[in-house]
């Protein structure tokens, strides 16, 4: 991400793809567990499988986020 704001590009977190939604989801998914008292290790690996799972669903089925018109 740093090398792409020095050479002044978009950043590939905040093009289409689905890098960053399904991290965010992947992290919703740990600290709704954190705050739910849930054991960590078992949340941290519903989070990662959360952020995996969407991740390669978005990738088999061409799922693109709405990018802004430059």
């Amino acid at each position: 991400m740093v090398r792409d704001v020095l050479v002044s590009e978009v950043p590939t977190v905040f093009r289409a793809e689905l890098y960053a939604v399904a991290a965010l989801a992947g992290a919703t998914v740990v600290v709704a567990g954190d705050l739910a008292g849930l054991p960590a290790p078992a949340v941290a690996v519903s989070g990662a499988l959360v952020c995996f799972t969407l991740r390669m669903i978005g990738v088999r089925r061409g799922w693109r986020l709405p990018t802004a018109r430059v």
